[in-house]
This record gives C-alpha cells, structure tokens and sequence, in this order.
C-alpha cells in the first residue's frame, strides 16, 4: 500500500514539474526567444529574461543543470552607464554541460558539445568538442565519438536507468560499475519512448497552459 502512493505521489510530482517547464517554454517563446524542438532545457537553467528574444536554440539541443544563457553584460554599466548586448545562437543537436555560462555575441556551431563548467566567450566551430575558461577547441566530434566507440565495444555495457528501472536492477548495474568502467546503452532510445524522464520541447505551443 505504502509503495502505490510513494508510487502515485512520484507521478504527481513529475506531472506538476512538466506543466511547469511546459508554462516556461511558452513564455519564452512569447518574449520572443526562438526555442526549437525536442530540446532538454533543465528548469535550473538562467535565460536572460530580459533580452531571452536575442537567443536563439536549435532543435535537439541538451543542456546540463544549472547553465547561464546571457545575451546582455552589465559589468561597466557603474561607469559608462551602458551594457553590452549581442545574440547568442545555439545551433540544432549541440551538448552544453553542467554550469557551463555562454556569453553575448556568441555562436555555436551544429554539433558541438561543450563541456562541463565552460566559460564561452567566443564563437565555436561546429562538430566539436570545446571546454575551459575560455572553452576553446579540444578535438573534432569525429575524433571523440570514434575514440568512445572503441571503449564501447571493449567494456560492459548496461542498459540506460529510466523511472521503470527496478531497484533490483540499478543494484546489479553497481555492482557491474564497481568492477571498472562501463556503458549505459539506450538513453536516447527511452528519452524519445518518454521512459527517459526527461521533458523535452514539443514543436510549438500554439495557447496558453492552464
């Protein structure tokens, strides 16, 4: 009985936390911010609410917790009484990691990842991968995803956690981990199933969420 309404008030949870982020993409996209589809856009992630109609993300982009989009900087704004403002165009199926913060006037090329913690200042090239304060180049995309499919194919591969996961089986996953290095296989595969747990932007909303 315990289990059922643990169960019943995780899926209640989940449902008010879409409206929400559902609520949130709406008022973007009516402030004049372009927003494509199926885009992971965590609800910890800072858009400049002032100046959100400068930014532009493309369709089947991911972002990580707690990211800063800033299409303005105030920081001279104590002495010249001016701030900077410049757009920031996301382009399609780009990766930007946890607390990585993207500055005015920036573009990022289609297929880029990002990593973790990156500071952009700067435009990045598409298909590759970028990191560091400034994020520069690290290596192209070709390079990266070759180098990982060699790993996949020598090490352990587990399937991808999703909120069918058992306990019994995200148990046995650790203790396979435990042992070395592994992959998750299939999280793309859940998240467009919608067993991925993962909101992601529908096309377009054409009315208001009640």
């Amino acid at each position: 009985m315990l289990g059922w309404i643990l169960d019943a008030l995780s899926a209640l949870k989940s449902k008010i936390e879409r409206k929400r982020l559902e609520q949130r993409w709406y008022k973007l996209r009516q402030r004049g911010m372009h927003l494509g589809s199926d885009v992971w856009l965590p609800a910890s992630t800072w858009i400049d609410p002032d100046y959100c109609f400068l930014i532009s993300i493309g369709d089947h982009c991911g972002f990580g917790e707690e990211c800063l989009i800033l299409a303005h900087d105030a920081q001279m704004d104590e002495f010249l009484d001016a701030a900077r403002i410049g757009q920031v165009t996301i382009h399609e199926s780009c990766h930007i990691g946890a607390r990585t913060v993207i500055l005015p006037g920036v573009v990022i090329g289609p297929k880029t990842i990002v990593g973790a913690n990156s500071v952009v200042t700067r435009s990045l090239p598409p298909d590759t991968v970028c990191a560091g304060n400034p994020a520069k180049v690290l290596c192209s995309l070709g390079d990266y995803l070759s180098k990982h499919r060699s790993r996949i194919a020598a090490v352990t591969k587990v399937a991808c956690v999703t909120s069918e996961t058992s306990l019994q089986e995200r148990m046995q996953i650790a203790e396979i981990v435990k042992k070395g290095t592994a992959y998750a296989i299939g999280g793309r595969t859940a998240e467009l199933k919608g067993r991925g747990g993962t909101p992601r932007t529908p096309p377009l909303i054409i009315e208001p969420l009640k």
